[in-house]
C-alpha cells in the first residue's frame, strides 16, 4: 500500500516526508528539487503494541508500516506537461491514496508558485490538473471502445464520470461501479487526506476547514524527529502534547486506505500486520507466509479488547474466548491470530 504526498512546489512536501520517515531527502528553496520520488516506509503508531508486549512479555516487537512517496510539485498546466507534470501524474497513478499538503505558512525566503498565498486556490489548482488528466485518459478509452457493442455499460459509466469531472464534481458511485473503475487509477477518485502546513504560531484558516485538514508545522515536527526518543518524550510532556501531528497524519492515512491491523504472537515475538478491510483469515495467513495460505487448516482468534480485559492468554483460553475460525472468517480490527496449517509440496 502506497500513499503519495502531493501539492504545489515549495509547500513542504519533502519536509513532511522527512518528518514522517526520519529521512534526509533533499529540501531546497526552489521548485522541482524532487525529480524522482522519495520513498519511505513509515511505522504506524499503535499503543496496543506496548500493552501486548507487557502482557505476553514479548522480546521482539514489529509494528506494521505504510509506504509514503514524495513526488515532484505540481503546477498549473501539469496535465499538459508543464513543470514535471507528466512524470508527476504517472507516479500518482501508482498510489492507493493521497496526502494533499497545502501551504499556510509565510516565509519570504521560500518562493511560492503562484507568488501570493491562497490555500483554497492552491487546492483548486491541484484538483483541476488531476481532473484534466483523468478527462484525457477517459476520452482516449472511450474512443477505443466506442464501436464495441459489449462496452455499452462501460461507456455509460465513463460518460457519467466524465460529465461530473467537467462540472468540477466527483461522481457518486456504488461498489460495483467503483470496482469497474479500479483499473483506470483515476487521480480524482483516490481517497485524499488534506494537511495544512502551518507556521509555528498559526492555526488552520477558517475557509480551509471544509476540507477537514490536519494542521501541522512540518518544519517543527521534522526538527523534533531529529531528537532522541527521550528528548522527544520530554518535549511532549513539557508542551502537554498527547499526539503529534505526524502521528495523526500516519494514523489517518492508514484509515484512509480502509486497512485493518491484526497481530501474531509467536515465541515471544509480537508483530502487527496490515490487511485490507473485509478480507478473510486465509488471506491474512498469506500476508504472513504463502505456505500458510496454501496449507491453511484453521485459525485461533481472540480480539485485542477481549485479551486485555481478561489479562492473559491462558485465562482467555479457559473462558472460551479463543475461537476456532475457518477460512471464510472476516478479519476484524485488532484480532490476534494463530494460523494452523500444513506444508504443501
Amino acid at each position: 500500500m502506497q500513499i503519495g504526498i502531493v501539492g504545489l512546489p515549495n509547500v513542504g512536501k519533502t519536509t513532511l516526508f522527512n518528518a514522517l520517515s526520519r529521512g534526509h531527502a533533499q529540501v531546497e528553496r526552489y521548485p522541482f528539487t524532487t525529480i524522482e520520488p522519495n520513498i519511505g516506509v513509515v511505522e504506524v503508531p499503535d499503543e496496543r503494541l506496548e500493552r501486548l508486549k507487557e502482557l505476553i512479555q514479548a522480546q521482539e516487537v514489529t509494528p506494521t508500516t505504510v509506504k509514503f512517496l514524495d513526488v515532484a510539485g505540481l503546477v498549473k498546466g501539469a496535465s499538459e506537461g508543464e513543470g514535471l507534470g507528466n512524470r508527476f501524474l504517472a507516479k500518482i497513478r501508482e498510489v492507493e491514496a493521497i496526502v494533499h499538503i497545502v501551504r499556510c505558512f509565510t516565509d519570504p525566503n521560500i518562493a511560492h508558485i503562484p507568488p501570493d498565498l491562497d490555500p483554497i486556490r492552491d487546492i483548486e489548482i491541484v484538483h483541476l490538473e488531476l481532473a484534466l488528466a483523468d478527462l484525457e485518459l477517459i476520452e482516449r478509452r472511450k474512443k477505443r471502445i466506442e464501436k464495441d457493442p459489449r462496452a455499452k455499460e462501460e461507456l455509460e459509466l465513463l460518460g457519467r464520470v466524465q460529465e461530473c469531472l467537467r462540472q468540477g464534481e466527483l461522481p457518486e458511485l456504488n461498489e460495483k461501479e467503483k470496482e469497474a473503475l479500479k483499473g483506470y487509477h483515476l487521480l480524482s477518485l483516490k481517497p485524499t487526506l488534506y494537511v495544512a502546513n502551518l507556521g509555528e504560531e498559526e492555526e488552520v484558516p477558517e475557509d480551509l476547514k471544509r476540507y477537514q485538514p490536519i494542521g501541522i508545522c512540518a518544519k517543527l515536527e521534522s526538527e523534533i524527529q531529529e531528537l532522541s526518543e527521550q528528548e522527544r518524550a520530554q518535549f511532549r510532556a513539557a508542551m502537554g502534547i498527547e499526539e503529534m501531528g505526524l502521528e495523526k497524519v500516519i494514523r489517518e492515512s492508514y484509515r484512509l486506505l480502509g486497512l485493518v491491523t491484526f497481530f501474531t504472537l509467536e515465541r515471544k515475538k509480537l508483530r502487527a500486520w496490515t490487511l485490507e478491510g473485509g478480507k478473510d483469515v486465509r488471506e491474512a495467513a498469506g500476508k504472513i507466509h504463502s505456505d500458510m495460505e496454501k496449507g491453511f487448516i484453521k485459525a485461533e482468534v481472540i480480539n485485542y479488547s477481549d485479551l486485555i480485559r481478561i489479562g492473559s492468554l491462558s485465562q482467555a483460553r479457559e473462558k472460551g474466548l479463543v475461537r476456532t475460525e475457518g477460512k471464510d472468517y472476516r478479519v476484524r480490527e485488532g484480532d490476534i491470530i494463530t494460523i494452523k496449517f500444513h506444508l504443501t509440496r
